[in-house]
C-alpha cells in the first residue's frame, strides 16, 4: 500500500512543483481545445483510447491543476477531479475562473477518495494516480467507483522506459535495462518523487482480479517532429520515436 508517508512527500514535491511552474503552465493547457496525451501530445483523435463522453460522470483521479478534466467537460461529459494536493487544486479553482469551466474539484487520496460506490460510467488518469499511487489500492479504489460496463483508462509511463531510468531522477531514459523488471512496483527517486509501476504480466493480473476486462493498450509514439519536452526532458523525443515511453491501459468492469 502506498504509506500515508509515501502520500505526504508526493503532495510536498506536487506544492513545490505546482509553484515552480506558475498558472501559465496550467492556462496552456486549460486553452487547448482538443484533447492530447502524455508528454508528446498525441490527439484522442489518433489513439481513440476513451469511449463517448457525451452525458457521461467521469471521475479524473489525480487531477492535478485540472486540464484534462476541463477537455472532458468541453467534449460534453461531467467530470469530478480528485487530487491530494491543495495547491494543485487551488490553480484548478484559478483556471476555473478565468475559463468558465466549472466541475466538483475534491482534495482526497485516491486511494481512498470517500466517494460513493457504482457513481461513475469512466474512471481516467493521465500521471495521476496511475504512477503516484499503489496500484494494489487504487485500481480497487477505481473498480468499487465505477458502474457495471463503466471504463477505466490510464496513461502511465511505459514499463520498458522505467527498467531504462537510472535512479538519479534527472539523468535520462537510455538505451539499457538498468533495474530488474521482477518486483518492479514502489521506485523513489533521488530528486524525491515516489512513484508505482509495474511490468505488463502483473498489470493483467490486477486489472483481471478487480472485474476488469483488458480491452486495449496504446503504446504511444512521438511524433516525427517532437523535441524532447522543456520541463519533462527525462526521455529524449529520439528515444520516444524508437521506443514507447508512454502507454494508455483500457479495460471496461465486467
Amino acid at each position: 500500500m502506498s504509506s500515508s508517508s509515501d502520500a505526504a512527500h508526493n503532495r510536498e514535491l506536487w506544492t513545490r512543483t505546482n509553484a515552480k511552474l506558475t498558472d501559465d503552465w496550467a492556462r496552456r493547457a486549460w486553452a487547448n481545445d482538443e484533447i492530447n496525451w502524455g508528454t508528446w501530445g498525441v490527439n484522442e483523435r489518433d489513439v481513440r483510447a476513451l469511449p463517448e463522453l457525451e452525458g457521461k460522470d467521469v471521475l479524473d483521479l489525480g487531477c492535478g491543476t485540472g486540464y484534462f478534466s476541463a477537455w472532458l467537460a468541453r467534449a460534453g461529459a461531467r467530470p469530478v477531479g480528485v487530487d491530494l494536493t491543495p495547491a494543485q487544486l487551488e490553480t484548478a479553482r484559478t483556471m476555473q475562473r478565468e475559463f468558465g469551466i466549472e466541475f466538483p474539484l475534491i482534495e482526497a487520496d485516491a486511494v481512498a477518495t470517500g466517494l460513493p460506490d457504482e457513481s461513475f460510467d469512466l474512471v481516467l488518469s493521465e500521471y495521476g494516480a496511475s504512477i503516484w499511487c499503489d496500484p494494489y489500492h487504487w485500481v480497487p479504489e477505481a473498480a468499487r467507483m465505477l458502474r457495471p460496463g463503466g471504463e477505466l483508462v490510464f496513461l502511465r509511463n511505459s514499463t520498458l522506459s522505467m527498467l531504462c531510468s537510472p535512479d538519479d531522477g534527472d539523468a535520462p531514459v537510455g538505451e539499457v535495462l538498468v533495474r530488474p523488471q521482477f518486483g518492479l512496483h514502489r521506485i523513489e527517486w533521488s530528486d524525491e518523487g515516489i512513484e508505482f509501476h509495474l511490468a505488463h504480466g502483473d498489470w493483467i493480473r490486477l486489472l483481471r482480479d478487480n472485474g476488469f476486462e483488458i480491452l486495449a493498450l496504446h503504446e504511444l509514439q512521438a511524433p516525427p517532429d517532437a523535441k524532447t519536452h522543456e520541463v519533462y526532458d527525462y526521455v529524449s523525443a529520439d528515444w520516444a520515436k524508437n521506443w514507447p515511453s508512454e502507454e494508455i491501459w483500457k479495460a471496461r468492469k465486467r
